[in-house]
């Protein structure tokens, strides 16, 4: 009797572990508003779900439905913050984010996503014209904290003046609080139209990276793969160039 209720409860136990084992991985995703590739409806700071919306928003929920992937979406501020999480927490990815040569080992990548040409605009009615970033540096640059491109003007020796919100920078070049306004494009563009600013002139593009979704380490390769697998699906088959279109 003994033995039989050992065998039962060593039974129970296994069927447990290989029901966890078996169970999908969920992902925790988090983004922030970079339109037009993320941004929440209603233009704030925080949202979830179906309350987001963008080029790479759609395509993360066609990817995952593909991939046979749970996942919760959240949309949250700051940048910097939602990369830490995503970098330090376990089942957690961010994006869209560069995939950059100091970054690559931090992460599972799954991409690209898109392009993001890196750009310096100007008001309409600017004169500036420049060649390189070292012509650039007389000018008063803004970028936004956390970012990639402000991070490459830093290690270029430049000192942006950094905002904790890109749309701070569409208002500080109309104000004239800086010349040229270092941020990605389309991004930017399509960031500034929201506030109903037109006609920017792009001053210099300096670089470019392709974005991509940014997953923890400790996801499952299986889970990276599928993934992959979808979205490369999705780029033969046309659905990336039909999601871009709604939006550009």
């Amino acid at each position: 009797m003994f033995r039989s209720t050992l065998i039962a409860l060593s039974a129970s136990l296994m069927l447990s572990v290989a029901s966890a084992q078996a169970a999908p991985e969920q992902i925790s995703l988090l983004t922030e508003n970079f339109p037009p590739y993320n941004m929440a409806a209603d233009g704030k700071n925080f949202a979830r779900d179906e309350n987001i919306k963008g080029i790479a928003t759609d395509i993360i929920r066609e990817m995952f439905q593909r991939a046979g992937v749970d996942y919760t979406l959240t949309l949250r501020f700051p940048w910097e913050r939602i990369y830490k999480m995503a970098l330090e927490m376990p089942g957690y990815g961010v994006f869209v984010t560069a995939r950059l040569p100091e970054r690559e080992e931090l992460f599972k990548w799954v991409g690209p996503i898109g392009p993001d040409d890196w750009v310096l605009l100007a008001r309409s009615d600017s004169t500036i014209e420049v060649n390189s970033l070292e012509q650039a540096r007389q000018y008063r640059i803004g970028a936004y904290k956390g970012d990639a491109i402000g991070e490459h003007l830093l290690a270029q020796g430049l000192e942006p003046s950094l905002a904790l919100r890109d749309q701070t920078n569409v208002e500080k070049l109309q104000n004239g609080a800086i010349d040229l306004w270092a941020t990605g494009d389309p991004a930017g563009r399509f960031l500034a139209k929201q506030q109903g600013v037109t006609g920017l002139k792009r001053v210099l593009r300096f670089d470019s990276a392709e974005l991509y979704l940014a997953l923890n380490k400790q996801v499952a390769d299986e889970t990276v793969k599928k993934l992959q697998d979808a979205l490369d699906q999705m780029r033969s088959d046309g659905t990336i160039d039909t999601i871009t279109g709604r939006y550009l």
